[in-house]
């Protein structure tokens, strides 16, 4: 590959931390997966018969795939189109080929930001009724059922789903310094600290306790069970961000100097200490008000938790706090999903940052506000198909058809010691697998992550 290709220009807008950088892709990683998805199946799978295989593949993908797709985009100082285009060049002179294969990722990263962009509209809805009182206001599941089914039909929810873009699409046009890395820096750690509070508070209830022997109950014959293990490496990879879209973006503004395997742990170790902080606060919280979480998803965090909050000693202000740490969750995820297209506008057609972002929002609002009773089959096609393949495709690409010595200067640049001769394996031929699996499992299965 040649020099002048794989370096990132003077002009292009970088991250001006490592922590900056670190905490944005943290942002892009805790998710809805960690807050509706983990505690649910983590409930239903056995605790730490489901924590044990979910913690090896957390190790598994963080140590390769991770490290791989920061690396990409910091080899090549592009996004997706760019770094895979490098990549077929490289390998046999045809950059054309990799640049409509990395069509795929960035098309996802955009059809997955439309349908979060939904989600963040409820959380945004929940969150200014949990201040005016209007959301306690109902009473009992039912009730909450049918709150959240008018706003998650058709045309529901409108107001709060354009507030919900106009804040991602203000923080994206001040850059990637100015912007996202600033706006990480003060949501991330806020995040953690409401769901610290929360958990303590929870640790208070009468009954908790029983939440927490369920977590940490380990059974030995769970472990023999295939989709503890299939449903399991499902939460880590989606978790974790691996769609060969927005890790590789925002390792495209990385500096050459920064230790991107180091990185790389820093995001998987936040990420499950995220995961692990919603399950300390929500199935105690179930176990207290004497219900088992059975099912994850919105249906547990804007009907089944407010009808809890309702009925708890200082419910009102305990939701306020739950749906602004929520809100940071999603808005840092959804910034990271719209950043590769609009990145993509930039490279593809030299437009002005504030000119990109503004034309992937007018599409990101006018086909959000239409998909709103239906994205829920929306975001099934995304996340079953789309970004496993993208994942696949980001991997196949960087150590498959990148040469061995290319690969490992990458993941080795900034280092003092380099990676040891595991790491190449792994990612070559086991995290390439894994991907396979996830992407064939999720078919199967009707989506695992």
């Amino acid at each position: 590959m040649a020099t002048d290709k794989t370096t990132v220009p003077e002009t292009r807008d970088s991250f001006k931390s490592r922590w900056g950088f670190i905490l944005a892709c943290i942002g892009s990683a805790v998710g809805m997966g960690n807050i509706w998805l983990f505690p649910a199946r983590v409930s239903q799978y056995g605790g730490a018969t489901f924590l044990i295989p979910y913690l090896i593949f957390v190790l598994l993908i963080g140590s390769t795939g991770v490290i791989g797709e920061m690396s990409f985009g910091r080899a090549t100082g592009m996004g997706p189109i760019g770094a895979f285009g490098q990549a077929t060049e490289m390998r046999n002179g045809n950059k054309k080929l990799g640049e409509a294969l990395g069509l795929l990722p960035v098309i996802g990263s955009l059809a997955l930001a439309i349908g979060y962009s939904v989600v963040v509209g409820w959380i945004f809805k929940y969150m200014a009724g949990s201040f005016t009182g209007s959301v306690l206001a109902n009473d009992g599941v039912d009730q909450f059922g049918a709150l959240f089914g008018g706003t998650a039909s058709a045309w529901g929810n409108n107001l709060w789903q354009v507030v919900g873009m106009v804040v991602t699409l203000i923080i994206m046009i001040f850059g990637i310094g100015d912007g996202i890395e600033k706006a990480n820096k003060i949501m991330m750690p806020l995040f953690f600290v409401m769901f610290i509070g929360l958990g303590i508070y929870v640790a208070t209830l009468p009954g908790a306790a029983d939440g927490y022997k369920y977590i940490f109950v380990l059974d030995p014959k769970g472990l023999a069970d295939p989709l503890v293990w299939i449903y399991a490496l499902g939460q880590a990879f989606f978790s974790l961000s691996v769609a060969g879209n927005g890790t590789l973006i925002y390792g495209s503004y990385l500096s050459k100097k920064e230790n991107i395997p180091s990185s790389a742990k820093m995001v998987a170790i936040f990420d499950t200490l995220a995961a692990m902080l919603a399950a300390l606060v929500i199935i105690p919280a179930m176990a207290s008000a004497g219900q088992q979480l059975s099912s994850g998803g919105p249906g547990l965090m804007f009907i089944f938790l407010p009808n809890i909050f309702k009925n708890m000693p200082g419910g009102s202000f305990i939701m306020i706090i739950f749906f602004i740490a929520v809100l940071f969750a999603g808005l840092t995820s959804l910034i990271n999903l719209f950043e590769a297209p609009t990145a993509t506008l930039q490279e593809m057609f030299h437009l002005k940052r504030t000119t990109a972002v503004a034309i992937i929002g007018v599409i990101g609002l006018v086909v959000g506000l239409s998909i709103q009773g239906i994205v829920s089959n929306w975001m099934d096609v995304c996340s079953i198909y789309i970004c496993p393949l993208g994942a696949l495709l980001a991997a196949i690409l960087f150590f498959w058809v990148c040469k061995k010595d290319f690969v490992l200067s990458q993941a080795n640049l900034g280092r003092n010691k380099p990676l040891g001769n595991w790491f190449y394996p792994l990612a070559k031929y086991v995290f390439c697998g894994v991907t396979v699996v996830v992407l064939l499992a999720g078919a199967f299965l009707g989506g695992i992550g």
